[in-house]
């Protein structure tokens, strides 16, 4: 049986993967500050994404997501696993992002992956130290890059 403590802190993980997605969907990328440590370590290439630091990241998603017209992050079958003031994470994600159109309804893109993420307390509460991504698969990305 969970403790109080245990199912405290699932949902404070739970409440960070909520806000990492309502920050990265709304383009609110100083909220992830919120979410990350300040030296976390963020892989995001497996989709041609890039892989550094905190600032780096919200540096480069501010210069490469406006492109989009719209993404969403859902966020299910969260696998944690708690070991004191420390836990592993691994979270499925469906992307669904509009891709730039011409003309009329913008063409919609879909990745399939797994955040693999380790996540620490700290005294502001559990804050994602160290996230990177599997790739499951895509739709719709035509000739995108893998790596």
């Amino acid at each position: 049986m969970l403790t109080i403590q245990e199912i405290s802190d699932r949902l404070e993980i739970q409440d960070l993967l909520v806000a990492y997605a309502t920050a990265i969907d709304s383009l609110d990328f100083d909220a992830l500050d919120e979410v990350f440590v300040e030296d976390a370590a963020i892989d995001l290439s497996a989709f041609g994404g890039i892989a550094g630091k905190l600032g780096e990241m919200k540096e480069w998603l501010a210069q490469s997501l406006p492109q989009f017209p719209a993404f969403q992050h859902l966020m299910a079958n969260s696998d944690i696993r708690i070991d004191g003031d420390r836990a592993t994470g691994r979270i499925m994600c469906l992307n669904s992002i509009a891709m730039p159109a011409q003309n009329g309804e913008p063409p919609i893109a879909q990745l399939g992956m797994w955040y693999l993420d380790e996540y620490i307390r700290t005294a502001q509460g559990w804050r994602i130290s160290r996230r990177g991504q599997q790739r499951s698969w895509t739709q719709g990305l035509g000739a995108a890059p893998a790596q």
